[in-house]
Parts: structure tokens; C-alpha cells; sequence
């Protein structure tokens, strides 16, 4: 296996008229070796043609591409020793399984008897070694993603590149799969980079997400680092579901305490902080902020109204089984909470909510950065 490296790497399209499209900014990243790194974010974000200059299907404008330290942004494809599945299964029709996982190898003339050994290994490891006799018609949709998989894994890579290669499964089999390639990594213990538009994939998938907003990384730390402690408010809003709310409005000292008054309504919000929050937020007194709080940090509360909740309308509640969605207005501001349960509620009522201690996350309106986080974050967005 091997260590990727991009070092300060973009990529400009000529558009129409001359026009310029930076679809990825100076992209820096360290892939270590065996790791699993999955690159997220919103569609036109970067992430696939990120991907495919490291496969070298794209040029690289600027910047360069490091995989187990030989520089390959001249390289083919086919020489930088990868191997790549897609969304696209792009199984060969007319061939049986055996032969789409051999197909690659068989280009390479590589003996009969290793190709046998190679493919039974890779079939086995996918519980495919019943189906290789048929064709992909008799396959499922999972199988077949299997099948594309086995196909990568035969050749032997230095390293694996899938780009979005679950987006066309049905909920039950994305799940199944994503267990199973988390599996598969640690098996081959390979080096993986896993590109997907779907939070949810990401956080249960990679050792460390990469998080992608307009070209441009926006942070790259493990999951739950990421989803705690968010470098910017873009990652905020993008890693969770539900999202984190994020409440416009100014910290205000409120006779030794702080507080968060909301935009519009002047509502304030009581903060619980620990001594150390405290001191690290008390420089932005008076200064505008938007504050963040994911939805397990409101809580609904155990006495009726005890003095450090705020009553909030329901709206909507989404029950889930184990646990609770209230879709809530505080004033003007909507507000998400998780309950556990089923809480006896119904849209109209009132109720008090308390915020967790320490769980207030807080970002500059205007640049987005995260204002005094707990711990280090690491923001690489200009």
C-alpha cells in the first residue's frame, strides 16, 4: 500500500467565452498509508474531480500529485498503480463474474493459474465464489457492486479510489455495503479514498473525513472531532442529521453571566458554561456571533420551568423509535431538539428546553470561523 499526497493542487475548466471554473483551490491533503479517507460535500464541491486527478482521468492545473512518494501528475493512469470503482458497475454484460474480475489481469498476461488463485481469494473475501459462473443480468444490485469491487481488489493496488460507487443502491443495501467495504479495509488493510456526497457514509466509514465547500477543504479531521468541534459554520451545517442550529444574534454579559441575545427577538439565551468556556468566550461580549447547538444539546426539561430553560412552540414532532425529533420556534427562530423516546407532546404546545453545558459552539457572522472552539480544530478554508 502507499501514502497519497497533494500538495497545493487545482484544477481550472475553460468554460464558455474564455471563463474560467476553479473547481478545486490548492488542495492539500496527506492520505496515510492503510488509511480510509473519504472526501464529502455537496454536489460541484470538488470531491469527484479531486478524485480523478489522483486516478490521473483528470490534468492537474496546478500542484502535484505524490503516490508512495513518486511524483505522478505526468503518469498514466494505468502506471500509477490504483485501482478505481465507480458508480457505474461498467460490468462487462457478455461475461461471467470470473471473468469480469479477471478481465484486468488477463489484459496483463498474467499466468492462468494466478489468475484463478487471485480471483478465488477476491470472490471468497465477497462472498461471490457461488456466483462466479453467471452473467451480471442474474445479479442484484449489491452483488454487482461487489463484483466491481473484486474486480479493483484482483489487480493488487497500491491504492483504491471509489467515487460515489453506493449512490445507486436502496437504503438497506447502502448500508449492508458500507459495512462491508468498512470491513474490506480492514481486511486488506488498504489505502482507501472513498468519495460520497452523503454524510451519514462518511462518518461511519473513514478514519478521517475531508470536508469540501466550492473547491476548497474546508476541514479534515476524524469523524467524531468533526462532527463536536466543526472547523466553520458551512462544515456545521453540512455534518449531522439533523443539521446543527445555528442562531444569529450577539453575546452579550449579562450581570457577570453570559448570554446569547437572538437577532430581531432580543430573546437571551442562557449559556452553561464551564469556567474555562467562559473565559474563552468572554472577549466576544458585545460582539455579533452566530451560535451553534446540535440538536441533542437542547434537552427537554424535568421541572416545569426551571431558570435556566427557554420555552419553545412545537411545530412538528418526528417520532424515530428510540428517540424524538421536535421541530420547535423559539420567537421567530426555528429550533431543532432530539427527545428520548416519545415524549406526550403535540404541535401547539409549549415547553422548556435547557442546553447542555458546554455543548454552545460559536462562529464569526462574517468570515464563518469558529470562535474560540473548546479544542484544536483544524480549518484550512481561507
Amino acid at each position: 500500500m502507499a501514502e497519497v499526497v497533494l500538495d497545493k493542487v487545482s484544477k481550472v475548466f475553460r468554460a464558455a467565452r474564455g471563463r474560467e471554473v476553479r473547481a478545486v483551490r490548492e488542495a492539500s491533503l496527506t492520505v496515510a498509508d492503510r488509511e480510509f479517507v473519504v472526501l464529502v460535500g455537496p454536489s460541484g464541491c470538488g470531491k469527484s474531480t479531486t478524485l480523478r486527478m489522483i486516478a490521473g482521468l483528470e490534468t492537474i492545473s496546478s500542484g502535484t500529485v505524490t503516490i508512495d512518494g513518486r511524483v505522478v501528475n505526468d503518469v498514466e493512469p494505468k502506471e500509477r498503480d490504483i485501482a478505481m470503482v465507480f458508480q457505474n458497475y461498467a460490468l462487462y454484460p457478455h461475461m461471467t463474474v470470473f471473468e469480469n474480475m479477471a478481465f484486468g489481469l488477463r489484459l496483463r498476461k498474467r499466468p492462468k493459474a494466478e489468475i484463478k488463485r487471485r480471483v478465488g481469494e477476491a470472490a471468497e473475501l465477497l462472498g461471490l465464489t457461488e456466483l462466479l459462473d453467471r452473467l451480471p443480468k442474474a445479479l442484484s444490485g449489491g452483488q454487482r457492486q461487489r463484483v466491481a469491487v473484486g474486480r479493483a481488489i484482483v489487480r493488487q493496488p497500491k491504492v483504491f479510489l471509489f467515487d460515489e460507487p453506493l449512490s445507486n443502491l436502496d437504503a438497506k443495501m447502502r448500508v449492508q455495503m458500507r459495512l462491508e467495504l468498512a470491513r474490506l479495509h480492514e481486511r486488506l488493510a488498504a489505502t482507501m479514498i472513498y468519495v460520497t456526497h452523503d454524510q451519514v457514509e462518511a462518518m461511519t466509514m473513514g478514519d478521517r473525513i475531508v470536508v469540501m465547500h466550492e473547491g476548497v477543504i474546508q476541514q479534515v479531521a476524524p469523524p467524531l472531532e468533526l462532527y463536536r468541534h466543526p472547523a466553520n459554520r458551512f462544515v456545521a451545517g453540512f455534518i449531522g442529521s439533523p443539521p446543527m442550529n445555528l442562531l444569529e444574534g450577539r453575546l452579550v454579559d449579562d450581570a457577570g453571566a453570559l448570554k446569547f441575545e437572538l437577532a430581531e427577538s432580543g430573546i437571551r439565551l442562557p449559556l452553561p458554561l464551564s469556567p474555562e468556556r467562559k473565559t474563552a468566550l468572554a472577549p466576544y461580549a458585545g460582539r455579533a456571533l452566530t451560535l451553534g447547538l446540535r440538536p441533542e444539546a437542547l434537552r427537554l426539561a424535568e421541572d416545569s420551568a426551571p431558570p435556566e430553560a427557554v420555552s419553545v412552540t412545537v411545530e412538528l414532532l418526528e417520532p424515530l423509535g428510540a428517540e424524538t425529533l421536535l421541530h420547535a420556534r423559539l420567537g421567530k427562530h426555528p429550533l431543532v431538539a432530539r427527545a428520548a423516546g416519545a415524549p406526550a407532546l403535540r404541535p401547539g404546545v409549549t415547553v422548556p428546553l435547557t442546553i447542555v453545558p458546554d455543548a454552545v459552539r460559536a462562529f464569526d457572522p462574517e468570515t464563518g470561523r469558529a470562535v474560540a472552539p473548546p479544542d484544536s480544530a483544524e480549518i484550512l478554508a481561507d
